[in-house]
């Protein structure tokens, strides 16, 4: 008979083995409001335009170095399942808007820190009465999240007027920009808004991947600029390297004549029968490239090999060869010049052909780009140049030009704004606690730490900047009593102080606001819903044993 070892009675007796079940307040709860904390914390450190950089090493030992919360939690690979709701909720809030995942993450971290506080309180009850508190702390926060977007419309303190002025957007632009690029966001901002403007369609729907980024490394930022088109990091392939009024034929496949897949084998009797071997093939060859040059295309674009034989034949007819290897790219330069990419290598017709002002090979710093460029400002896809002196640096850029694009196209939705720098936030709070008065019962202790939450933000900002939190607070406080309601933490001031936002020109989109109130609550009310945790054993058998770094590869011989 087999030796068998009975499991403990209780809920584990039901698993399989290896399984992990952890129950109750302290077990279940806190130990998910404690992961929670600390990857807010985590992030709460970059927040702002003086938020600190973090260094992550992915799987990959890919280097990133950026304050951008999206890319660090994206690189991080967070595993615990708790921790793993606020990082949903902030991808929500990058799809959503583009911008403001920090504010999520931020808010939901202070959101179950005050509600360990509440639960807390109560521990010389029974564990049933706790459960019932934690019910009665969503119920609050609930009521509170639902308050906070009622009172956020009468926030807005301005809305876009004209979305086709380039003056006004890099002004509406400048502070999701200044979070990643504090000190080039002027400049930045204006070359964002430009590529935006240039391509926005009569309709308003406004498509973010029409704006596309070509990274180059020289010089410095100052050198970046928008090109109206697409700027391709190639060089051509034969020997015309510039176009004006090109006429694009684009194919997706080889720039070669066609080749069966079977094997075949020739037998050669005279010296005749091998010159004439290939002179078949170079004649099929020559009639259709020649066809192609007789449609009117001086542009050929091809995303697969380039043969040798086919390169001579369009250089004897000045054509121009580009080759892409991404077909994504591909995809995209038919978007832009408007043309038909081509499966075989036939004459296109004439609406299959795209057409741009000028086709032609530059040279930046020492790259060699392709640039397919609309002399007028209505193409379909605009590129920013991108310019700086390390590939960090330049994907940093990247990140703050996805935030001002995503920005714009949130605009598009709703032109709404409201002030920025912590004001909004503190007269969210200033309001719920006014309204947590009113409120009978065990919920307005829940409302008040709501509205305590939202103190978060500019603490967050004023701590960042190396200034004390505490009298930022209640200047914000003092000045908000008064009913100066666009007033928030003045970040270029060495002392604590404040400052007019909307005068300043910091405004942050209210949808971005109202979705991050939105998506913070739900998360934090989630993890707090959660009693219990019961985790099967994971797949998979042992890992292999790593080999020994430091000994010889003979060491066996």
């Amino acid at each position: 008979m087999a030796l068998h070892v009975p499991k403990a009675p209780g809920f584990a007796q039901m698993l399989k083995e290896g399984a992990k079940h952890y129950s109750g307040l302290e077990e279940a709860v806190y130990r998910n409001i404690q992961a929670c904390k600390e990857l807010a914390q985590t992030t709460r450190t970059a927040y702002g335009p003086n938020g600190m950089n973090k260094m992550v090493i992915n799987h990959l030992e890919k280097l990133f170095v950026t304050n951008d919360a999206a890319t660090i939690l994206r690189e991080l690979e967070v595993q615990h399942p708790a921790a793993k709701m606020i990082v949903m909720a902030s991808h929500m809030q990058e799809q959503e808007v583009g911008d403001g995942t920090n504010f999520v993450l931020v808010f939901a971290g202070v959101l179950l820190e005050l509600a360990e506080d509440l639960l807390r309180m109560g521990l010389s009850v029974s564990e049933v009465k706790l459960l019932l508190l934690a019910i009665q702390v969503i119920e609050g926060y609930e009521k509170a999240s639902k308050k906070a977007l009622e009172i956020l419309p009468d926030l807005v303190c301005c809305s876009a007027k004209n979305l086709r002025d380039v003056e006004e957007v890099a002004s509406l632009l400048h502070t999701s920009v200044m979070s990643k690029q504090y000190g080039n966001e002027q400049f930045l901002a204006k070359l964002i808004a430009q590529a935006c403007v240039s391509i926005l369609p009569e309709s308003g729907h406004f498509n973010v991947d029409n704006i596309r980024v070509c990274k180059i490394v020289v010089t410095g930022i100052s050198a970046s600029s928008v090109l109206h088109g697409m700027v391709f990091k190639k060089e051509t392939e034969g020997d015309v390297t510039s176009v004006k009024d090109a006429k694009i034929a684009v194919y997706s496949c080889a720039f070669d004549g066609m080749i069966t897949e079977t094997k075949g084998t020739v037998l050669i009797k005279n010296a005749e029968e091998l010159m004439n071997f290939s002179k078949g093939e170079e004649n099929l060859m020559d009639v259709q490239v020649k066809a192609i040059a007789d449609t009117g295309a001086n542009v050929i674009v091809t995303g697969g090999k380039v043969a040798d034989m086919a390169l001579h034949y369009a250089n004897k007819y000045n054509l121009m060869l580009v080759r892409l290897n991404s077909k994504w790219d591909l995809r995209r330069l038919c978007k832009t010049v408007g043309a038909t990419a081509l499966p075989r290598l036939t004459p296109p017709t004439l609406e299959e052909m795209g057409h741009c002002d000028s086709v032609y090979l530059s040279e930046v710093g020492d790259t060699q780009v392709v640039v397919f460029k609309h002399e007028k400002e209505d193409g379909a896809i605009s590129t920013i140049l991108i310019r700086g002196s390390t590939d960090n640096l330049m994907d940093d850029i990247e990140r703050a030009v996805d935030d001002g694009v995503n920005t714009f196209k949130v605009l598009t939705r709703d032109k709404r704004l409201v002030p920025g720098g912590g004001a909004t936030e503190i007269e969210l709070a200033k309001r719920i606690t006014s309204y947590g008065e009113t409120c009978p019962g065990l919920d307005q202790y829940a409302i008040k730490k709501f509205a305590e939450a939202f103190e978060a933000i500019p603490r967050a900002l004023a701590e960042n900047s190396g200034v004390k939190a505490n009298e930022v607070i209640s200047k914000l406080y003092a000045v908000h009593q008064e009913g100066n309601k666009n007033v928030g933490f003045d970040i270029e001031a060495e002392a604590p102080a404040v400052k007019d936002m909307l005068e300043a020109g910091v405004l942050d989109t209210y949808l971005g606001k109202c979705w991050g109130i939105k998506l913070a609550t739900n998360a934090a009310v989630t993890v707090l819903r959660v009693d219990q945790i019961i985790m099967a054993k994971p797949a998979g058998g042992p890992k292999p044993p790593s080999g020994k770094k430091d000994w010889d590869e003979d060491q066996n011989d």
